[in-house]
């Protein structure tokens, strides 16, 4: 496992940033879920990201030491007071040396905050204003509340996830939250970063959790227009109605995953399992899956877990032992890619995508030699004389 970022000592904030973001700085107003990653994600891209957050706030749940607190790592962390004119004129001031703007607020926060595109684009033209919400800046649901799961059912993709005669089943909060979210922001802030380069202008990315979960379904809307597809949940090719597409229970009570769609890949799984050869000249005759399941199910459940792994091993059968999240940091494979990093007490997954002449390292964890509120302010333009002011007077807390 890869231990912290070369460029920091072991337990302090960051001495240097790289990353292809380097030279960036990101203003993230502090929120829950896909902001907080994106202002992660752009942070291990080298980005100089400030986390604005309100001085007299308690988050009702998921409360985590910093040590684990994701949202606050490699960020400088300052806390102001916004309901005070000069809170909000410092985040302007702020936004005047800034790239980039993240904020995940219902429509129309920011705005009554006086912090809204129009003002903070009289400061910067060149701002690149990333907005992040549930149903959009518009329509009749802009100002619903709502999570991953209520975003996800209105994509129409929690349906199609479960198995057949079951219920729908969340797949956790990756897909509304942290793909069709976070992956969705930080695509639109660079998409625009790029566009400024070279036009000289910022813009505003309006990304709606419901529209990013159904942009990642566009391949299985074609598939349902081709008449490849249909709406019965579990009775399609990549949704466990295909038995060559499934998880089975092992003789242990663990899983295997097989996933050997193409006919030369389940060849070779149905060599190894063995399968009854009549499988597999008829692999996608569809009323021999009730049959082929049942017999893959029963050879399944000879074996455990890991000796299944062991007979896979090697082979292009596209079959995987089920690990557990534990599990994972510790497989040979992603133990060789150092896919896994150490951050202070934290194991986490390494920051990706990786770059060939960037590279990125896991940000750190705050602690108590995190630069004061002052010297954050000043490397951003404020003299440290008026940023102490302001520390004093309680709209900078400490």
């Amino acid at each position: 496992m890869r231990e912290m970022n070369p460029a920091m000592d072991a337990d302090a904030a960051p001495l240097s940033k790289a990353g292809p973001l380097a030279g960036m700085t990101v203003v993230e107003m502090a929120g829950l879920g896909p902001v907080p990653l994106a202002g992660l994600m752009l942070s291990e891209m080298g980005a100089d990201v400030v986390r604005i957050e309100r001085i007299n706030t308690d988050r009702a749940f998921l409360q985590l030491p910093d040590d684990f607190n994701l949202d606050r790592h490699g960020r400088s962390i300052l806390r102001l007071d916004l309901k005070h004119p000069h809170g909000t004129e410092l985040v302007l001031r702020l936004v005047e040396k800034a790239d980039v703007l993240v904020e995940g607020f219902r429509p129309g926060v920011m705005e009554r905050l006086g912090l809204g595109p129009d003002n903070a684009l009289a400061r910067n033209p060149a701002l690149v204003y990333g907005r992040m919400t549930g149903f959009g800046q518009d329509g009749p649901l802009a100002g619903r509340a709502g999570h991953d799961i209520t975003y996800l059912a209105l994509s129409g993709v929690l349906h199609a996830i479960g198995a057949k005669g079951q219920k729908p089943l969340p797949p956790l909060n990756l897909v509304a939250d942290y793909a069709g979210g976070t992956m969705m922001l930080v695509t639109g802030v660079l998409a625009a970063l790029l566009q400024r380069a070279k036009s000289g202008k910022g813009q505003v990315i309006d990304a709606a959790m419901v529209e990013g979960a159904s942009m990642l379904a566009a391949p299985i809307h074609a598939f349902m227009a081709a008449g490849l597809w249909n709406e019965t949940r579990g009775d399609n090719l990549l949704d466990s109605g295909a038995p060559f597409y499934d998880t089975y229970e092992t003789g242990d009570a663990r899983h295997i995953a097989v996933g050997c769609l193409e006919p030369h890949f389940f060849a070779e799984f149905a060599r190894l399992l063995p399968l009854d050869a009549r499988f597999v000249g008829g692999q996608y005759d569809k009323e021999l899956w009730p049959q082929m399941r049942a017999e893959i199910a029963a050879k399944v459940r000879q074996k455990t877990r890991d000796q299944w792994a062991e007979i896979f091993d090697a082979t292009d059968a596209c079959v995987a032992p089920v690990l557990s999240l534990a599990e994972a940091r510790r497989h040979p494979h992603n133990v060789a890619r150092q896919a896994f990093v150490k951050a202070g007490r934290l194991d986490r997954p390494a920051p990706s995508p990786r770059f060939s002449r960037s590279p990125t390292f896991a940000a750190a964890p705050p602690d108590e030699r995190a630069p004061a509120p002052s010297v954050i302010l000043a490397r951003l333009g404020i003299a440290e004389s008026e940023a102490e002011a302001l520390v004093k007077s309680g709209i900078v807390g400490q």
